[in-house]
């Protein structure tokens, strides 16, 4: 007897969706579809709802018919081939939502989906249904009208966080209309993104539009002159396609496009997330960026310099993009292999090597200046100063062998590290004490690093802010009494075992 294993579409449903979280990821989808269609304009509306984001795309592509509608909505059953897409997983993070309105015309029909509450029917083990209704279409206009009403956004998503600087960047870096496929020669189109804002999410302007395309800076082979001569330099390398070789004889492709150059230069590329990191080399699929490969550059040279982007169809991403899914693939070792050949030449190129030069000679020159500008600073203080006030710890020891010369008793700093607790060993009469050195007494029990029963001696300048050693003698240090005797130049210290700290006040000893 023969049985055949049953998927749970239920569950199937709800598993893919919640690898979404970011409403942006929703735009993403949007744009890919709409780039599918042909679109030449899109225009995304976001508005704050009662029970979520609403999110509005229009564009003016060639429209779907019944069975573009059908893939919209199934999952596993895209038309696409290889692209981004093919396994039809992106659009279900659609039923993240309160109510799915599509409404596309071709030209020959006007289709009508409604689908409502989606995510609370998964959630409650039904698969939502889709109501869909027909009409004639007009002759001449194309487009479709995606409405997702109160999309539920991950745990701490903040509305607000949505802002047209972000949502600019994250287009023009994660999404179709950061795509460097122009490079290439491929089949492709301009496609202008505008978006539209509530204005309780960003006021700062009424709408932002998109550059329709990637671009790399624009090339500078020399440098300047000045301080940062090497800042604006840049070179382009590529576009070069490489056909890639696998195990089994059959070939992929890679196609790589990139620039390496100084920091003005790679600010003017739109990044998204934390600037350091979106350097280096990415691999892609469709053209966009997908994962950073920094292995692709020897340790020796640092990433930040490059900005490269390496396209492979036949990578295999995660479920929600945003990684390459098998790393232990033939596809995926061959084609970084190649990769890493690439960028080592890349790297050992002359004009590379004689821009690093350029810009570690700068390098050294501004540290040498600047060591000599704070060397005159220190200087000028110095020789301006009636009497000497130490700033530092490092000052404060400096200071307590100056008062050596005419104080009764001699302190001796044996051992010092200023980024320890305890950081000094002091030499007092043939006799070593663990000791603390620091410009005011006060400082250490501030921010209770002090170990009472681990220090016998404090070294400092002043004693500093007096409210805060009485308060301490109300209240306690570290649940014992503590008791601050001026006097006696000494710290009493108790909870059950007494201690004393002797205190070397620096100002009384000049």
């Amino acid at each position: 007897m023969k049985m055949r294993p049953r998927v749970n579409e239920v569950n199937e449903f709800l598993e893919i969706a919640s690898d979404f979280e970011d409403p942006l990821e929703v735009i993403r989808e949007s744009l890919s579809n709409a780039y599918d269609a042909n679109a030449t304009e899109v225009l995304i509306t976001i508005r704050t709802g009662e029970h979520g984001s609403d999110i509005i795309i229009d564009d003016d592509g060639v429209g779907m018919g019944r069975r573009d509608l059908k893939s919209f909505f199934d999952l596993g059953n895209s038309r696409k081939k290889d692209s981004i897409g093919h396994k039809g997983h992106g659009t279900k993070i659609f039923y993240k939502s309160e109510e799915i309105v599509v409404q596309t015309s071709n030209g020959e029909s006007l289709l009508r989906a409604v689908m409502d509450r989606p995510w609370q029917k998964l959630n409650d083990g039904q698969l939502p249904e889709y109501e869909l209704t027909e009409a004639d279409g007009e002759e001449g206009f194309t487009g479709t009208h995606i409405r997702i009403q109160g999309f539920k956004s991950g745990l701490g998503f903040e509305p607000s966080s949505l802002t047209y600087n972000k949502i600019h960047h994250y287009l023009a870096w994660k999404t179709i209309a950061g795509s460097t496929a122009h490079y290439f020669g491929d089949q492709t189109h301009s496609m202008g993104v505008k978006v539209d804002l509530d204005e309780s999410i960003d006021d700062t302007r009424d709408m932002i539009v998109i550059p329709k395309q990637f671009k790399l800076p624009a090339e500078q082979l020399d440098p300047d002159k000045g301080k940062f001569p090497t800042e604006r330099m840049c070179r382009h390398f590529g576009p070069t396609t490489l056909a890639v070789e696998l195990p089994d004889g059959s070939t992929t492709t890679l196609e790589i496009i990139g620039m390496a150059g100084g920091k003005a230069a790679r600010d003017e590329l739109p990044t998204y997330g934390r600037h350091s990191a979106q350097f280096g080399v990415w691999l892609a699929k469709d053209h966009i960026k997908v994962e950073r490969f920094n292995e692709a550059i020897s340790a020796d040279n640092v990433f930040m310099h490059f900005f490269f982007i390496a396209n492979c169809q036949d990578f295999e991403l995660s479920a929600n993009r945003e990684k390459i899914r098998n790393k232990s693939s033939a596809v995926f070792q061959a084609a970084t292999e190649e990769l890493d050949h690439y960028m080592s030449k890349v790297v050992e190129h002359p004009w590379t090597k004689e821009y690093l030069i350029h810009r570690k000679n700068a390098e050294i020159e501004r540290r040498a200046e600047s060591h000599a500008d704070s060397i005159q600073r220190r200087r000028s203080r110095v020789e301006g100063l009636t009497e000497f006030i130490p700033r530092n710890t490092t000052e404060v020891v400096a200071a307590l062998e100056r008062t050596n010369i005419t104080a009764r008793t001699s302190v001796r700093i044996a051992d010092f590290s200023p980024a320890a607790d305890i950081n000094a060993i002091a030499e007092c009469s043939g006799e070593l004490f663990s000791a603390s050195v620091c410009v005011s007494m006060a400082e250490p029990f501030g921010d209770e690093s002090l170990s009472p029963f681990n220090t016998e001696m404090i070294i400092c300048w002043e004693y500093g802010d007096l409210d805060v050693l009485r308060q301490l003698e109300r209240e306690g240090y570290l649940g014992g009494e503590i008791e601050f005797d001026f006097e006696g130049e000494r710290i009493i210290y108790d909870n059950g075992r007494r201690h004393e700290i002797e205190i070397i006040h620096l100002e009384e000893r000049t």
